[in-house]
Parts: structure tokens; C-alpha cells; sequence
């Protein structure tokens, strides 16, 4: 959201794009604050989740580097992906985003199921997999409550680089494009 501001009518961030260094590296700079943000931000709503639901859920870390590797892709994700959707998209379409992408993507991002629960629905399983929140819940999943049904976690994991490196470099594309325009 703060990246579309930007580049609307304001266009703030003009002083920024006339820093003597490739415009690239201004869009990576927002990625990397972009990943601590939600580092931050995930990182605090775990323990009110586990309150929320602590009847009937234990959290159980007993991998704590799978745990910060899988949270750190997450918030790469988050942030490669905000980059690419903040230079997609124009002010005007904001709540047309939320509608037509936020919104089944978390639907069918396997955030309120795990995703064996869809094995009924085979074709839906197999679909449901080209959505990158399917592995970052898996992934969250599978770290904080390995009790439950998940992924296999070196499908959350390859399925998160792969989905961090393709829309860095859509955004990458689309940051310079907008930047230059």
C-alpha cells in the first residue's frame, strides 16, 4: 500500500529515484524493509494465535532453524510479493486487488485447512498449489504445530524460494518500469 502512494500523484518517491545508484537497488532496499516488517509483524501475532487457539493446539518449535527459515521465506514472500503487486497495480484498482486476488488467495491459500483436507477435491489439491500462501501456511504449519497435516517441508521450502525469486524479479521489472516512467 505505501509503495502505490508513492508512485501516485505525489510521486514521493522521486528524491529517492534520483539517488546517485541503480534504481534496482531502491526497490531491493524496500524489499528488505519490507521482510523485516513482517518479520516483526508475524513474529508478534504467533503468541496471540497460540492464545486464541490454545485449547486443543500446542505449539511444538522443535526445529528452531526450520522454524527461522520458513518464517524468514514467508516474509520475503510477503515483501517480493507487495513489491510486485504495489507497481502492478494504480490507486484507483486498490479494492479490485483486494477482491480479486488478496482475497482467494487466502481463501484457497490453505490458511484455515490444512492441505490434506482437500483430498476429497483432488483436482482442487493439485490447483491450489500454483498459490504461494499454500506453501507459507504449510510451511508455518509444519514448523509450529508438526502434529497437524502438512506439506512436506522440502516442498514448502523449494515451493517459497521459487516463489520469492519469481516475484522479485517480476517486481524488479515492474519497479524500474514505473520508476522510469
Amino acid at each position: 500500500m505505501p509503495l502505490i502512494a508513492e508512485f501516485q500523484f505525489t510521486r514521493e518517491i522521486e528524491d529517492r529515484l534520483l539517488a546517485p545508484i541503480e534504481i534496482s537497488w531502491l526497490a531491493i532496499e524496500k524489499v528488505c524493509f519490507g521482510t523485516m516488517q513482517a518479520l516483526v509483524a508475524g513474529l508478534a501475532v504467533i503468541p496471540f494465535a497460540w492464545l486464541l487457539l490454545r485449547p486443543g493446539v500446542e505449539l511444538n518449535l522443535h526445529s528452531p532453524l526450520r522454524f527461522a527459515c520458513v518464517t524468514l521465506l514467508v516474509a520475503l514472500f510477503s515483501a517480493c510479493g507487495g513489491l510486485a503487486l504495489g507497481c502492478s497495480v494504480d490507486q484507483a484498482h486498490i479494492g479490485l486487488m483486494f477482491s480479486m486476488v488478496l482475497t482467494p488467495m487466502i481463501f484457497f491459500g490453505c490458511t484455515y485447512y490444512p492441505w490434506s483436507a482437500l483430498a476429497h477435491f483432488p483436482i482442487l489439491q493439485k490447483i491450489v498449489l500454483v498459490n504461494p500462501l499454500v506453501y507459507a501456511s504449510e510451511g508455518l504449519r509444519g514448523t509450529l504445530v508438526p502434529q497437524f497435516p502438512h506439506l512436506p517441508m522440502l516442498a514448502v521450502l523449494l515451493g517459497l524460494a521459487a516463489f520469492d525469486v519469481l516475484f522479485l524479479a517480476i517486481g524488479l521489472r515492474k519497479f524500474r518500469g514505473k520508476a522510469v516512467s
